[in-house]
């Protein structure tokens, strides 16, 4: 299965009562497996916790740490970026040049890495003399 594919099948299992926005994200690992996530409202956090967070969180409970690839789609007129906290969670897990593809239901894609989705990102190695 591709990484499109899984995003895009996981975002039907996304829980979205109240924005009805649903978003699939699918990430491979470093050994190759692909995981994904869909975002999940609840009523105390209409906003919901992030597809890509739930994609990051099931690598991480299979024994993985490093992911190689990330692919997040909407129904959306265009593709939708990552959240600011979402953005994080990719650079505490991917390197910099790890590609990023945004994509709407429609098909419009958005290639990108994590780098340029969070320039400036703060990572260990800013607290080396820690």
């Amino acid at each position: 299965m591709s990484l499109k594919d899984a995003a895009l099948s996981v975002r039907e299992n996304a829980y979205a009562p109240y924005s009805n926005f649903k978003v699939g994200a699918a990430i491979r690992s470093l050994s190759g497996q692909i995981y994904s996530g869909c975002n999940v409202e609840n009523v105390a956090y209409p906003e919901g916790t992030c597809a890509e967070a739930g994609a990051i969180a099931a690598m991480v409970a299979a024994g993985e740490q490093e992911l190689t690839e990330v692919y997040v789609v909407a129904s959306s007129p265009q593709p939708v970026p990552p959240c600011g906290g979402c953005r994080q969670k990719l650079a505490e897990f991917g390197k910099r040049d790890v590609k990023v593809v945004l994509a709407s239901l429609d098909g419009a894609e958005l290639k990108t890495t994590i780098g340029d989705l969070l320039p400036g990102a703060f990572d260990a190695s800013h607290m080396e003399d820690v």
